[in-house]
């Protein structure tokens, strides 16, 4: 295995530690399910905070694997590390005979160790071959996608994927340069997509070849398509007063983060009904308003935590959410009966109206506000 590569500081270590808490402490032996184990940062944490936990670590990275394997070596009675992406996370669950989960971690994105390794092909200031696999035991390479890629899929894969405006231009430089000689290295990669982009743009926004390197990556692991389908099924995987936390470290992760969760915390029932049906009702609530971002400390001790957004929701008992509006509607009907022309005191029965609705996304949370 050799030695470890790079540093590893978890971001947002403490708040996901608060977050998870409520559902990974509440007695007796209960699931946590590190979905990017990584270096095992988090995973090693929640271990240590909570004695009665299984670790379930997913990983497509065998090196991250072995690392994590040796770091959580005095829990190896209640962990389980597997090879595997987080859209495999029924199969993995099904296989281990867990019916359920009682908290996940996303820590989306490329890992510290992928990240330091100049031999992974990640990093645009390091050169190295254009591989940018998580895992290197499968997939296309990078530089099977910049070679062979024809110009309208490399410019949309630009575009769509690392946001990049300039990526008609950076596609046809790439084009060219391939007609020349193969491109083999992350340097010349760089050097192409600097050399596309106007000076003026150059000035701003970081290394000009953020976006190019964020897109190849996203592209080669195929991670939005793995975690549209992840999110999902890692929210029906939990029970109740189960928890998720999910870090995003680009608006195309995030987006599908809160659509996600969106889908879970607002009411399916008809807007014009007086009162909610059986089982249209929310199956979540949010634990943050928002994406809670990192403090200036936290940025200032861990720069790779400059660019996270955390989301988190819970998932709630369906019999006590619908007691509880149904609760709520009776108490709002003699509220308004009692406001309602001619009626009496506040026992009085009067026509009861129709009740506005207010049974939209839940936006509130218990989260920090910002």
């Amino acid at each position: 295995m050799g030695e470890l590569r790079g540093t590893h500081v978890p971001v947002l270590l403490e708040r996901c530690l608060e977050l998870l808490a409520p559902a990974l402490g509440r007695g007796g032996r209960t699931v946590y399910v590190d979905a990017t184990l990584g270096l095992a940062g988090h995973a090693e944490a929640m271990l240590e905070a909570h004695p009665e936990t299984v670790l379930i670590g997913l990983d497509r990275d065998t090196e991250a694997l072995a690392h994590a394997r040796v770091r959580l070596a005095r829990f190896a009675d209640r962990v389980h590390l597997e090879h595997a992406v987080y859209d495999e996370l029924p199969e993995v669950l099904d296989r281990l005979g867990y019916p359920g989960i009682d908290g996940i971690l996303f820590d989306l994105g490329v890992s510290s160790l992928q990240l330091d390794a100049p031999d992974r092909g990640f990093a645009y200031a390091q050169d190295a071959p254009l591989d940018m696999r998580m895992d290197q035991t499968r997939g296309v390479t990078a530089e099977e996608v910049v070679n062979t890629y024809a110009h309208p899929d490399l410019a949309r894969v630009l575009r769509v994927y690392g946001e990049e405006k300039f990526a008609g231009r950076i596609a046809s430089a790439i084009i060219r340069e391939r007609e020349r000689a193969r491109i083999t290295s992350s340097a010349r990669l760089a050097e192409l997509v600097r050399d596309s982009i106007p000076a003026p743009a150059r000035r701003t926004g970081g290394h000009p070849a953020k976006r190019t390197f964020q897109a190849l990556r996203i592209e080669v692991n195929k991670e939005l398509a793995a975690l549209e389908s992840a999110l999902p099924s890692a929210l029906d995987s939990l029970t109740v007063g189960g928890r998720m936390v999910v870090l995003s470290y680009h608006s195309l992760e995030d987006r599908l983060t809160k659509a996600a969760l969106a889908d879970r915390v607002r009411n399916k029932g008809p807007v014009d009904l007086p009162v909610e049906l059986p089982g249209s009702g929310p199956t979540f609530r949010l634990l943050s308003r928002g994406a809670e971002l990192a403090g200036e400390a936290e940025v200032a001790a861990n720069p790779r935590a400059a660019s996270v957004r955390l989301r988190a929701a819970e998932r709630l008992d369906p019999n006590a959410t619908q007691q509880g509006r149904t609760d709520r509607e009776r108490s709002r009907r003699r509220v308004k009966a009692m406001h309602q022309p001619g009626t009496g005191s506040a026992g009085s029965v009067g026509d009861p109206g129709t009740p506005g609705d207010d049974r939209g996304t839940d936006v509130e949370g218990e989260g920090h506000e910002h």
